[in-house]
């Protein structure tokens, strides 16, 4: 069965915005959740055939009254997270899996953050197509500072060179079958997924290659207040090129 599906993971409580009422996911800008911008690119991109999503349980009945007040289509399911984003994402994916009753061999899922909303249609296009060519597709962007790794925070161990350093974001496109597999196998030596923040920490801890597609700067996660302020002035470009008929920089 041909098919792509996004993986949608939107379990963060926003402890670093500054606001415990209310996640990071659910903040407004311009007039609008933030899960909400992010839901509609798969939900309106004409390659996406299902979306499922995962948040903390207690969430779960506010995210399907705001998919219905925006009338977010091909929204298949929203499950419970669990306490880490890959736990989060393997729960979607088990979902999506019983969904398409076992039948996944062709199906490309494509795991994305609820709070990372300025994603193109162009970027899950080249996702996609690399994906089904080479087995999996990751999202990046060439480092324009320098990258330190530094053990304790305080001591710097190395530095790599510049040009050698990008910035894993998401998108990350992989065949269903094949990521599920990783999952499995990880979480029999790592179930709680300790040091594995996305698949491409995952795929490489297994020592699968890993095919890089080029992402748009403005792909920002919000993480910090700030963010907020960034998101807006990027809808709001976003926005005003599309009303003057003009091509967006990030295309």
């Amino acid at each position: 069965m041909t098919k792509n599906v996004a993986i949608i993971f939107a379990g963060g409580v926003g402890s670093r915005m500054g606001n415990v009422a209310v996640p990071k996911q659910f903040i407004e800008v311009n007039n609008k959740p933030v899960l909400i911008w992010t839901l509609e690119h798969f939900a309106k991109h004409p390659l996406v055939d299902e979306v499922y999503l995962a948040c903390k349980e207690e969430w779960i009945e506010h995210t399907k009254e705001l998919i219905v007040h925006h009338d977010v289509e091909k929204i298949k399911a929203v499950v419970a997270g669990g306490d880490t984003a890959q736990q989060s994402i393997y729960n979607a994916l088990v979902e999506a899996r019983a969904h398409n009753e076992g039948n996944t061999k062709d199906i490309v899922v494509l795991i994305h953050d609820g709070v990372r909303p300025f994603i193109t249609d162009v970027l899950i296009d080249h996702l996609v197509e690399t994906a089904r060519e080479k087995g999996n597709a990751i999202t990046s962007t060439a480092c324009h500072e320098t990258i330190i790794v530094s053990d304790d925070g305080v001591n710097v161990n190395s530095v790599p060179i510049r040009r050698h350093t990008f910035a894993v974001q998401a998108p990350q496109a992989f065949f269903m079958d094949d990521l599920l597999e990783a999952h499995d196998t990880i979480r029999k030596t790592n179930p709680h997924y300790e040091d594995i923040v996305d698949a491409c920490t995952l795929y490489h801890t297994l020592g699968k290659k890993i095919n890089l597609v080029r992402g748009n700067v403005g792909n920002i996660k919000i993480t910090n207040p700030e963010d907020v302020y960034v998101l807006e002035g990027l809808l709001n470009y976003r926005k005003s090129k599309e009303l003057l008929g003009l091509p967006l920089l990030e295309d």
